[in-house]
């Protein structure tokens, strides 16, 4: 499997990826989906807001549990 070195990555398994000074793609690795299974719900918080650093900002549910979900990086924490 190849690990993005761009990519910033929390504890809770999910990933950051820059895209601009203050925006970026999250997702959660392949790891806490095979652990997870079938993923049937994402809750995510409003588009715009800022998180910091480990702050919740979702949740995944799947059929075996609910998850939250931590937010990788800060803005600007990247470079």
């Amino acid at each position: 499997m190849e690990v993005p070195k761009d990519y910033k990555y929390s504890k809770e398994h999910t990933w950051f990826k820059p895209v601009r000074e203050t925006e970026g793609i999250i997702g959660i690795t392949d790891f806490a989906q095979s652990e997870l299974g079938e993923i049937v719900y994402v809750d995510l918080s409003q588009v715009g807001k800022s998180f910091r650093k480990d702050e919740v900002f979702g949740s995944v549910e799947a059929v075996k549990t609910t998850s939250d979900l931590f937010m990788p990086a800060m803005a600007r924490s990247w470079k």
